[in-house]
């Protein structure tokens, strides 16, 4: 028998994920998820309620902050327990992305009396995150985001990001003219743009700016009398960068056209010495894993609360981050009993700092 089937199962801890797996949450829908983890705190005599904009607000010991995110990309996949050589394995929506780390988090939550909350929206505007964080008047002392990392992996960096529309109108003429169209337009700003960040393929994709159009639309207008051309476009920021210096360069190569830059969120990167980065060290070998430190290459809620609270930080959860938002995304329990254990050791010693 493996050691993952020898070792005995978190029964607690897994029934509350599989219920949270059963009960879907698509972004923007995630009430009846949050009503059931509401529950769950009240079971274990935990004061828990839904905050204005949907989030699981749990409060006790604000030594350490414990949050993960509620909602998930849409996508059914059949919920089931398949039994393996391995060890049980959970298949359904959001069981690594993240509600792996939501549920371990609550379990953790209850059993070291560390303050919870459980966000909506992460997956589309971080609606949850940003309220949290205008709501609050102080930080806490130290936050544990909930992301997939691997049981043994502990997150501290993520890019940031910059988006927006661009938007130019040329008037329309035969295209025998060699006069630019705004299409032309379009292409020759996005091109000079991405010809500005680009880099060799061996520089590492984190210290990157890494440059997407995402949607696009151009033509004849519908009277006939001008040409146009739409374009979403997405840059990911490194930390080296803020938004606002990659706005800068961006808008730097416009000639025509306009862009509304609607969304922004700064980089992310903590230091791997902050007394939450120890914590997980110490509790990840404790369980006899061998600690990783991570850098992602997209963003999270920790950008949000990166910018806005001075503490130490990190993000922390079970599951293969390669399976966020899959067609077979599935995970090991027994990685989820783990970083249950992780969780519980590194708020404990943090709680005692």
């Amino acid at each position: 028998m493996s050691e993952a089937a020898s070792r005995e199962a978190d029964t607690e801890a897994r029934d509350l994920l599989e219920a949270i797996v059963r009960t879907p949450s698509v972004s923007r829908d995630e009430e009846a998820a949050a009503e059931r983890l509401v529950e769950f705190f009240e079971a274990h005599g935990r004061e828990a309620w839904l905050d204005e904009v949907g989030n699981v607000r749990a409060p006790a010991d604000d030594a350490v902050l414990l949050t993960s995110h509620i909602d998930t990309v849409p996508g059914d996949i059949p919920v089931r327990v398949e039994e393996t050589d391995e060890g049980d394995v959970l298949w359904g929506r959001g069981s690594v992305d993240a509600k792996g780390p939501l549920c371990a988090m609550a379990v953790a939550a209850v059993r070291t009396g560390a303050s919870f909350v459980g966000v909506i929206g992460e997956e589309v505007d971080s609606k949850g995150a940003r309220h949290l964080v205008e709501d609050r008047e102080t930080a806490p002392g130290a936050v544990v985001n909930g992301e997939p990392s691997g049981w043994e992996g502990i997150t501290l960096g993520y890019r940031g990001l910059l988006a927006g529309t661009y938007v130019a109108t040329s008037e329309s003429g035969h295209s025998s003219r060699p006069e630019n169209n705004a299409i032309q337009d379009a292409i020759d700003w996005w091109s000079a743009v991405d010809d500005e960040f680009e880099t060799d393929e061996w520089h590492p994709v984190f210290e990157r700016v890494t440059c997407k159009p995402v949607d696009f639309k151009g033509g004849t207008s519908s009277d006939g009398l001008s040409v146009e051309a739409t374009m979403d476009v997405q840059l990911r920021v490194p930390p080296e960068y803020s938004t606002d210096e990659i706005r800068e360069i961006a808008d730097g190569f416009l000639e025509n056209g306009t862009v509304n830059w609607d969304d922004k969120v700064e980089p992310v990167m903590q230091s791997p010495r902050t007394s939450a980065a120890r914590a997980f060290r110490a509790a990840i070998r404790k369980q006899g894993g061998e600690p990783t430190l991570l850098r992602k290459t997209g963003t999270s809620d920790m950008n949000v609360y990166a910018k806005a609270w001075d503490c130490p930080m990190v993000t922390y959860g079970p599951g293969d981050s390669d399976l966020d938002h899959a067609p077979n995304e599935h995970l090991p329990l027994d990685e989820y009993d783990r970083s249950v254990a992780v969780l519980e050791t590194a708020t404990e010693r943090l709680l005692e700092d």
